[in-house]
């Protein structure tokens, strides 16, 4: 064999070797699942949005394999596990950075990871449910971010946001700040091809500005970090936003808006404020709706919990609207401070609605009936071909789970 033909098949077995032996991961939902409703009746955990990405999105970014989740059976058509004879199994609740991943990488099989004695991450042939008392302990000694209630997504919004600022831009030069638009410290904001920013100023002091690929942000908007604008999204003429928010991809957003999250296709166009709030996929808020984020005696907020099937305290004084995924409301709607309401709602009308929605309520503050599930998935259906996306039959049947599963929290509203 020539000296040329050996070193191919090296190189062939190098690939080959690399490409075997490469580890399989799987972000499991963990013990956080439930208390993370509504949101998580229509995702897995590991699909929260973040910061600037998912969670799923920041684990595949710092780990070298494959990387899927480990879901409700019903979700799973949508979000399929790949698993091999040996994996390691993530809690997704915890977010990464890269001594988290690079540890998680070296794990041995019989071996796992601890955090103030959760256990985040172990390397097994299938997922552990007997315990964990014969596995050989790793505590990990950096500071963790974990996601274990709804409003974790806004209130440690701000640390994810530089995380992933960082992940996202290394190594990477922005485009050049437009002419016209005035900024405080530029060395903070990052601007990816093909966005579009007129006449619109961006301070960057106090946290990173993301402008993510192909968005748009009009005339006169004044922005505030830590900000991440995600791909295709829309900020509208004059809109007054404060850090820390992320607008996630094919969004519309305008008015004021004050640490905040919104996911993806959701929309909030119009003027209006909205603060300290998560908006799931899909929602849409009408002209002039406002929240409330503090009560007028400055108490400590509650917020329903499907988990706890009452109001539990969040150790927060601003604490504003949850709100599920293809969830809308009308012009001038008011919510009170801490209000979640579920998975595909219609709400409109004058006054305050209740503190909790059911999922799949029509109405107002007074009262609501049962949105019925073949119209709630006409309406999804339309609002996907509307965006161009499409509603498949996996979300359909999500959405008929969904339905079901709710139907005892309409049934004692």
């Amino acid at each position: 064999m020539k000296t040329s033909e050996k070193s191919g098949v090296f190189l062939f077995l190098q690939k080959t070797h690399t490409h075997t032996y490469r580890m399989n991961y799987i972000l499991f939902d963990g013990p956080a699942r439930n208390a993370l409703l509504p949101f998580t009746y229509t995702r897995p955990v590991a699909e929260i949005r973040i910061g600037i990405l998912t969670i799923k999105e920041k684990w595949s970014r710092l780990l070298s394999g494959k990387v899927s989740v480990r879901t409700e059976e019903y979700l799973s058509a949508k979000f399929p596990e790949v698993s091999t004879d040996e994996n390691i199994y993530i809690d997704a609740s915890f977010l990464p950075d890269q001594d988290l991943a690079a540890l998680v990488e070296q794990l041995k099989a019989g071996e796992a990871i601890t955090s103030d004695g959760h256990i985040v991450a172990y390397n097994a042939a299938r997922e552990e449910t007997s315990g964990f008392s014969a596995y050989r302990k790793k505590e990990f000694a950096g500071q963790l971010i974990r996601i274990e209630n709804t409003w974790d997504i806004f209130s440690k919004n701000k640390e994810a946001l530089h995380r992933d600022f960082d992940l996202v831009t290394a190594g990477r030069k922005s485009e050049p700040i437009p002419e016209g638009v005035q900024v405080i410290a530029p060395e903070n904001i990052f601007i990816e091809k093909g966005a579009q920013l007129y006449f619109t100023t961006l301070n960057a002091s106090d946290g990173p500005i993301y402008i993510g690929k192909d968005t748009l942000v009009m005339e006169g908007c004044h922005i505030r970090g830590g900000f991440a604008l995600c791909e295709r999204s829309i900020v509208k003429m004059g809109a007054k936003i404060y850090g820390a928010t992320t607008v996630g991809p094919y969004c519309k957003v305008g008015g004021e808006i004050n640490n905040s999250v919104l996911f993806s296709y959701s929309n909030k166009g119009h003027e209006g404020f909205l603060g300290n709030s998560v908006l799931g996929e899909w929602c849409n808020l009408g002209a002039d709706t406002n929240n409330s984020n503090m009560k007028n005696n400055y108490d400590e907020v509650k917020l329903w919990s499907y988990a706890k099937a009452s109001a539990v305290k969040t150790g927060l004084q601003f604490c504003g609207l949850m709100m599920g995924d293809y969830s809308k409301c009308g012009i001038n709607t008011m919510f009170n401070t801490g209000t979640v309401v579920g998975v595909n709602t219609n709400i409109y009308g004058s006054g305050l609605p209740a503190n909790f929605v059911p999922d799949f309520s029509w109405g107002g503050a007074g009262g609501f009936t049962e949105y019925l599930l073949p119209k709630a998935i006409a309406a999804a259906q339309r609002a996907a071909l509307r965006r161009e996306a499409v509603f498949t039959e996996a979300d359909g049947h999500i959405l008929e789970r969904v339905f079901e599963d709710t139907q005892k929290w309409r049934d004692n509203s």
